[in-house]
């Protein structure tokens, strides 16, 4: 894929040395400054972004699905687990649960099907489930970009923890 490609599709030509990146059903966590935490293409998955400002540690889910099923030991794949186990990887780090800020994007619904009004409603389900997994886990949750059907990638900047959301068609904009 040529440079300008991977840019229009919210992925730079190089990545920077201080960038992590969360793929399908991975987390990252961090408390460099230095880096940037970053989830491509997040269609009916949901980025969850968590950032506890005190401490300066960050952390950020890619989550495909709303609901862990038995025999599957990643649990990063799920939103229900996801979340708990994200929030677990930045409290070795110093993060405390009730000083975490907590984002969620995107949770498009990308599959259509003909003849079925609402389609599968992935996204929408990853949604209700991020929306139940915080209010059980007492968190606050700061901002929400999701639903639609376009694709968006999601930055959290460790520095200032800073969180921006990329939606094609629609540019780049700070939650």
């Amino acid at each position: 894929m040529a440079p300008n490609q991977k840019e229009a599709l919210g992925q730079p030509a190089a990545l920077e040395a201080n960038v992590k990146s969360a793929g399908l059903g991975q987390l990252v966590v961090s408390n460099d400054p230095a880096e940037t935490l970053i989830a491509y293409g997040l269609g009916s998955c949901v980025g969850v972004i968590a950032y506890d400002p005190t401490a300066k540690v960050g952390g950020l889910l890619h989550a495909v699905l709303p609901q862990h099923r038995n025999g599957d030991a990643n649990l990063a794949k799920y939103v229900d687990t996801g979340i708990p186990l994200l929030l677990k990887e930045m409290a070795k780090l110093g993060a405390r649960k009730a000083n975490c800020l907590l984002y969620v994007v995107g949770g498009a619904e990308m599959l259509q099907v003909a003849g079925l009004a609402n389609g599968f409603n992935i996204g929408s389900k990853n949604v209700q489930m991020a929306r139940a997994v915080a209010e059980r886990e007492g968190l606050r949750l700061k901002e929400v970009d999701v639903g639609g059907n376009s694709g968006r990638t999601v930055k959290l900047e460790m520095q200032t923890g800073r969180v921006t959301v990329r939606t094609l068609g629609r540019g780049e904009r700070t939650l």
